[in-house]
């Protein structure tokens, strides 16, 4: 029988989704259908910030799988909401991909001249670039990677930001100008993961898509993801967290930054990659001891 898998209908989307059909045949022989579906997100003009960003990709997707038309679903893991719906599962979370920002334009970032116009769709992304570039405008933007990336080739902005695997996973990585290492940018959580979802009930399928899973980014992304749910953020927050599990020891930093880059609560902490949710818990009960609440209180006044 062949399984329905649903996703977004852009470019980005359907590649990595078929990506995911590709592997998940290749491993089991059973063949895999893409069925394009519209969320919200993809039609609404309004900046994910004033939406809250949290799910506006994700709750079509959803549906779908609870009204039995698709089989699972991926998505990018950065757009899932923390708080999981009973009725669906994270099944698989494959390999994360390049967790980095990157900058497309006609320069580096140190050499842009003052006042040029840098997109992004990403409060965090601002928040972070104004820390490094005060001197910049940061313009808020809407649109798949192409739109994006025209911008700058119509020469309406001088650069924009996305994420380093999206634009690999499009073929558009040549156009990349300069990679943010983590110390400069740290990316948001989930960042350059996919997730995989299907019904809680279906533990044959389940278990089938678990081949898919990779247990050392699961155990990263889990902690990065705990941090935002813990501090009560979205995922348009100005929040950033990055993880990585080495097989013995799972190393977490994260922050949040205020919006005009002047403030920021940055912390690390290490532990058992089984313990991922309690370290994640813990940094982010640090941070609010160090003022991160106030940050995050004052992102929504």
């Amino acid at each position: 029988m062949t399984l329905r898998l649903g996703t977004r209908r852009s470019l980005m989307a359907t590649t990595q989704s078929q990506m995911v059909a590709d592997s998940y045949t290749e491993r089991t022989g059973r063949a895999v259908e893409l069925v394009g579906v519209t969320t919200f997100g993809d039609v609404t003009k309004a900046q994910l910030a004033q939406l809250g960003g949290t799910g506006v990709f994700v709750s079509a997707l959803r549906d779908k799988l609870i009204e039995g038309e698709i089989d699972f679903a991926v998505h990018s893991l950065k757009d899932l909401p923390t708080k999981q719906d009973p009725q669906v599962t994270l099944a698989a979370i494959p390999a994360r991909h390049d967790h980095r920002d990157a900058l497309v334009g006609h320069a580096k970032f140190a050499d842009l001249p003052a006042g040029a116009r840098v997109g992004t769709g990403s409060p965090r992304r601002i928040a972070m670039l104004r820390a490094l570039r005060p001197d910049l405008e940061y313009v808020p933007i809407r649109g798949n990677a192409d739109t994006r990336i025209g911008k700058v080739t119509a020469g309406e902005l001088d650069a924009v930001v996305l994420a380093s695997a999206g634009l690999t996973r499009i073929g558009r990585d040549a156009e990349i100008a300069q990679i943010f290492e983590v110390e400069e940018l740290l990316p948001a959580p989930g960042q350059g993961a996919l997730a995989v979802e299907c019904l809680s009930d279906r533990a044959d399928l389940i278990s089938f898509l678990g081949v898919l899973d990779d247990p050392r980014t699961r155990s990263a992304v889990t902690a990065e993801r705990t941090v935002l749910s813990a501090l009560e953020a979205g995922c348009s927050a100005p929040v950033g967290a990055f993880a990585v599990d080495d097989g013995q020891t799972l190393n977490l930093t994260a922050v949040v930054v205020s919006l005009d880059g002047q403030q920021a609560v940055r912390k690390s902490a290490a532990g058992s990659p089984s313990e991922s949710v309690n370290l994640g818990q813990l940094l982010a009960a640090e941070m609010i001891s160090e003022g991160a609440d106030r940050l995050m209180g004052e992102q929504s006044r």
